[in-house]
């Protein structure tokens, strides 16, 4: 019964934007001495039952017994193995949910992890740390900006250790999402709809990305100029280079000049370096009327590869709108679904003192991270979308 109550859960949070974009989230459920826990590459919104790893629960309490190297790309090495140790007979096909070992923590049956635009704007900005301690007070736990994976669910294990009691079922994660913990379906959602709605009755201003401005069309001549320079930058793909478009009545502010565009310049959670990258690339107008548009954009494409050793996923032109970049047809949809879902976020801060983004170490880690690589992979390898 409970399996398939951790089955209509999961579809009921992944199928809601409000809470999951891009396939991301996880859930699971304790029973007895096994954990049920979303395979990596699966999306919430189509789990079924034969998707959740079978984890033995003693086995992953073992790992907090372990010495670990203290760099980080050894160190998440040996926890992975160690955690695929840890899987239940029949299940060694299955890749566990990185966030396996924080979701064993919280002393629930159920947990739902999920990255809500709207909590993002509260662990996203600059005051709300202050902000969570007055609005929920003890009902939550806030953990400060820390790579996910070991040391995140070691910060949570310690915080839980000095939480009183009863322990709160909010795990607020700076710059990261939200993890809700109940002991039944109802009480996960009771949580969550608590969470939401006193954030919702106190942001000042909630982002109008559903009013597009239809007037506002892409031009051919820019997507055709990146769609040329992504095939340049890139050329070994398996799938032509595409270019999607989108301009919506929240955007316009961001995108008025170079400073406007500063709460949307940089990362704000893994997701979104993931799928729409650490850094958007804006580019400005011609500063003269008869300079060609092409050359204006391939002097702003040069300076990102030279400065991020990257090219971009996103490019925002001044005045017009923002273009995803990607390999086949999903990857620019995703990377604008993201880049929209971060604007959405950058919006909501506006209410706790403006965006927060990642420190240039946890974008680099990220950005290298062999987890990160997977699910990344595992989107492209299935149909859309597909999650951690």
């Amino acid at each position: 019964m409970s399996i398939e109550a951790l089955v209509t859960l999961s579809r009921y949070y992944g199928s809601n934007p409000e809470y999951v974009v891009a396939g991301g989230g996880n859930t699971s459920f304790k029973d007895g001495s096994t954990l049920f826990i979303k395979s990596s590459g699966i999306a919430l919104a189509a789990a079924g039952a034969g998707d959740f790893v079978r984890m033995d629960r003693a086995g992953l309490a073992r790992i907090w017994e372990q010495s670990y190297p203290a760099l980080s790309d050894a160190r998440e090495a040996a926890v992975l193995a160690d955690m695929l140790a840890a899987r239940k007979p029949g299940e060694e096909a299955k890749r566990p949910s990185v966030e396996t070992l924080l979701h064993e923590l919280l002393p629930f049956a159920y947990v739902v992890h999920t990255h809500p635009a709207l909590v993002n704007g509260l662990t996203c900005s600059k005051a709300g740390e202050a902000a969570a301690r007055r609005l929920f007070g003890d009902r939550a736990i806030w953990i400060p900006s820390i790579n996910p994976g070991y040391v995140l669910a070691l910060a949570v294990k310690e915080a839980l250790a000095l939480a009183p009691e009863p322990l709160p079922s909010i795990i607020l994660l700076q710059n990261h999402g939200v993890f809700v913990g109940a002991d039944s379906v109802e009480g996960i959602k009771e949580a969550y709809r608590a969470l939401m709605d006193t954030l919702s009755a106190c942001v000042k201003e909630k982002p109008a990305i559903a009013e597009r401005a239809s007037a506002y069309g892409a031009s051919p001549e820019i997507a055709g100029v990146l769609r040329e320079l992504a095939a340049k930058t890139a050329p070994h793909t398996g799938a032509p280079w595409q270019v999607c478009f989108e301009r919506n009545a929240a955007l316009g502010p961001f995108i008025r000049d170079r400073p406007s565009f500063y709460p949307l310049s940089s990362a704000l959670t893994p997701d979104h370096i993931v799928y729409a990258g650490s850094e958007p690339l804006f580019i400005p107008v011609p500063e003269s009327p008869g300079a060609g548009a092409a050359g204006v954009i391939e002097e702003a494409w040069e300076g990102h590869l030279t400065k991020t050793g990257r090219m971009p996923r996103i490019a925002a032109v001044q005045g017009l709108g923002a273009f995803g970049i990607g390999s086949g047809e999903k990857a620019p949809r995703r990377a604008l679904e993201l880049f929209m879902d971060a604007l959405k976020v950058a919006v909501y801060a506006q209410t706790f003192g403006g965006v927060c983004f990642m420190s240039p170490d946890q974008i680099r880690f990220i950005s290298t991270w062999e987890v990160e690589r997977y699910r990344f992979q595992a989107a492209d390898a299935a149909a859309f979308p597909r999650a951690q």
